[in-house]
Order: C-alpha cells, then structure tokens, then sequence
C-alpha cells in the first residue's frame, strides 16, 4: 500500500530541467536592440576639409562600439561608397570630406546594417554648409582715351585675405547721355585672379566688373572706374557772344573707317520712304534714279569724327563727295550733315523744312522745295546740284532778311565761317567744281558746275535774294 502512494506521487511529480517533453518550443529568442544613427559635418570653405561625424548609440543613449558604418556622398545626382568608419568605445567614428563648390556635392548619408544585437538604422540625408569666401573685384585701366582708339582695362579677382580666384566677372558699363549700365562682356580671371578686357568706347563711359554670389562665393562689386573719351580733333573756338544754333540736334553717329571713308549708293528703300512727302514729291525735275546717297566721315565742331549724309544728283554727288573729302583732311568742321527730310515737309516752303535746317547749322544738298523767301519759285536744290554748308555761321539774305540770324553777317572764322573767296573752304569747293554762286548775300551756298563749267540756274531766279 505504502509502495502504491509512492509511485503514485512520483508520476505526478514535476519533470527536471532539461527532462521535459521534447515539442517543447522553450523560450522565445531575443530581438535586436533599435539604434540611432547620426551624422554632421562642420563648415568649410570649398577646397577645405571638412570633419564627418556618424554616431550610433542604442535607444536608452547606451554607445554602440564596433560596429561597421558605410558614409555614402552624393556627386553630380549620383551616391557612392565614400568611405566605411568603425565606431569606437564612445560609439562614434570621424572621417575627413574635401568639399566641393558645388553645395549639391556636399551631401551625404550613413547606414548601419545592423547586427544580432543591434537593429540596422540610417542618418538620412545630411547636407554640409559651406563657408562662403569674401570676394574683391576692382577693375581699372587708363582714364583717358582718344576716340577711335582701343585701351586695356584690367579685372582682377581675390579673396578678402589676398588670395587670387579664378572666377566668371560681369563686366558692365554705362555711357555718357545714358542711365542705365548695361552687360558689356563677362570674362573669367585666370589662375593669378587676372584678366585684360580691350575696349573702344566712342562717348566718356563709366565701367564696373561683378561677382555674382555662388554656393560658395559673396558676391562683390568693383568701385567704378571713369574713362573720358577725349576728342582726336580741336575744337572750333567761336567768338565770345556769338548765339548758338536754335535748333539743337542729338549727335550723329561716330566716324568709321578712315579718312574721310565716302560711300555712295542709289537711295535704299528705307531713306526714299522717308523722302517721300518731305524732301521729295510728285512733280520735282529728278526721280529717285537720278539721285545718290552719299555718306562721308567729317569732323565736327567738337573735334570728333562723326558719319554724315547727303542726297545729291548723280551728276554733282561726286563733286561734293571730292570736296567734302578735301575738307575732312584739312580738318575744316561741319557742324551737322543729317539728310534735311529729317527735319519735316514745311508748307510754307513746299518740300522739306529747310527754315529748320538752317536754324540747325545743318549742312545738305537735294530738297525739292521752293526758294526760301519766293514761294512758287523753284529751288536750285530741287535738282540735287546744290551743296549749302554750316548755314548757321554763313547766313543768307532773303527777301524777308537774314536768315537763319543776322548776328553772324560781316564776321567770319578762319575754320567756319567765310566771306570772300580766299577763304580754305571757299578755295577747296572751286577746286571741286563747286562755285559760291551768290558770294556774301548766301555765303552758304555752292552749286556743282556741268562739264561747261556754267551754273544752271532754274527759271524765276535772277539773283541771289531768289535762288537760295
């Protein structure tokens, strides 16, 4: 009985430890430990180093030493292996980064893979700031220059510490009448931050070279630098007192070429529609093929070369052209030589606005018009073979008086003004086949001679009060 409670109470006795049933699945197996990763880099310039950081530390802040970090850096848009740190006894590992000028360039990311012991994590991306240079640009070069003429500026480009830098420069300039600066040319300094720029402004101007801000440069502006173009001719020096023309006229443009560079043409079509209705019109004695444009360098009364125009028969354009030439190489100014279809069709005078014209000081030949002071009467310029030069300084006497002033009657100027035939430009234009006709009473006036030598004078004109 004794033996039975025995046996009993061991079967109902609990198994031993490593004695139980052998589908037992025991205890489940442990999880790895979640980690946080963490990556910075310190400000740099471009061109220095930079010091990354990866720190791997496990949830409760516990360091995670030893384990396999992989930094990856992204260039141009694409990721790459960039190096592979082992954390150390802290949990953190360092690596050297030379940055790019490029901030895109300076972007990086790490990744653990993780282990039995620890979950795998990444930092994300991680950008590092670049330290931008302080840049001075400065340009500068001669402050004076001869129209026509080329000088060098110089551009130079460095850091505030002295350095040179091999960067683009927006050179940027302003020119005289004008307000705004406007791009001229961007060049790139060289290897000792250097670069020359040739220019050839025609009017005083006002130059300034920029750096614009980049991911890794300030952007800096250079103080400006004044160049005065300063004239190749002398200028006419006229008598204390005299008045100055009552029409003013912008500048033509500059000379080209050189010499005196005459250019004759037939009239292009933009220069006939705007004689059209003005210096030209149904009923004058000469067509469009009968006339000719001539455009020649002359110098002006401020000692610069500008580029006039005329419009002139065919058969007198050349003798003008010769004689106008002659009066560029002996420096003899002209104050103005705009086509007179410039200044409007005049009513009072049946064709271009000659009133004006010589209100203007403005030389010119064709205009099919009336005589100034004779309405009705036809102009010797409606056949383009008459040439009136500097009208301001040299006036005309009309039937009404003076014109364009009276003030300039009996002086004269040994460059601009004439009144007797012995006079340099009196001289030349008789040289030329130019006869001053009517003498002092329209010291302005020549008319080409035929190959008679004679002057054709229009029906109505008997004197020089009527032919003007």
């Amino acid at each position: 009985m004794v033996l039975a409670v025995v046996l009993s109470l061991a079967a109902a006795a609990p198994a031993t430890a490593g004695e139980g049933d052998p589908g037992d699945p025991g205890e489940p197996p442990t999880e790895p430990a979640p980690t946080t990763l963490v990556l910075d880099g310190t400000r740099a310039h471009a061109g220095s180093v930079s010091t990354l950081r990866a720190t791997l530390t496990a949830e409760t802040g516990e360091p995670v030493p030893g384990a396999a970090v992989t930094v990856e850096r992204r260039v141009d848009g694409q990721w790459s292996t960039f190096t592979v740190l082992t954390t150390d006894e802290a949990g953190a590992a360092t690596a050297e980064a030379t940055l790019r000028k490029t901030a895109g360039d300076n972007t990086f990311r790490a990744g653990y893979a993780g282990d039995p012991a620890w979950a795998p994590s990444s930092s994300g991306r991680v950008g590092v700031e670049l330290r931008k240079v302080r840049t001075r640009v400065t340009i500068g070069g001669p402050k004076r220059v001869v129209d026509g003429r080329t000088v060098t500026l110089r551009v130079r480009a460095r850091t505030a510490g002295g350095d040179p830098l091999a960067v683009p420069v927006r050179v940027q300039h302003r020119l005289a009448g004008t307000k705004r600066w406007r791009h001229f040319r961007t060049i790139r300094t060289g290897g000792q931050g250097k670069a020359e720029l040739r220019v050839r402004p025609r009017v005083d101007s006002r130059w300034r070279a920029r750096v614009r801000a980049t991911d890794w440069l300030r952007r800096d502006q250079s103080r400006v630098h004044r160049l005065d173009n300063l004239p190749p001719g002398d200028p006419v020096r006229l008598p204390a007192g005299a008045p100055r023309p009552r029409v003013k006229l912008p500048r033509q443009a500059r000379a080209v070429g050189q010499g005196a560079n005459p250019v004759i043409t037939t009239i292009p079509d933009t220069v006939w529609r705007s004689m059209v209705g003005r210096s030209w019109h149904a009923g004058c004695p000469v067509g469009r093929s009968g006339l000719r444009l001539l455009r020649i360098n002359y110098w002006g009364y401020d000692g610069y070369r500008y580029r006039g125009e005329v419009v002139a028969a065919s058969g007198g354009v050349g003798q003008m052209s010769a004689a106008l030439a002659e009066m560029y190489r002996r420096k003899l100014p002209i104050r103005s030589m705009y086509r007179v279809d410039r200044f409007g069709w005049s009513r009072r005078l049946q064709g271009a606005d000659d009133y004006r014209s010589m209100a203007a000081g403005n030389t010119s030949a064709f205009n099919c018009r009336h005589v100034v002071g004779r309405p009705g009467v036809r102009s010797p310029h409606s056949y383009g073979r008459s040439l009136d030069v500097n009208p301001w300084e040299n006036p005309y006497r009309a039937s009404h008086g003076w014109t364009p002033n009276s003030w300039w009657v009996g002086r004269s100027h040994p460059r601009v003004a004439w009144r007797s035939r012995s006079h340099p430009v009196v001289a030349l234009m008789s040289r030329h086949g130019l006869r001053w006709t009517y003498g002092t009473s329209d010291s302005h006036h020549f008319d080409a001679t035929g190959s008679s030598g004679r002057v054709f004078v229009p029906r109505g004109c008997a004197g020089a009060e009527t032919c003007k």
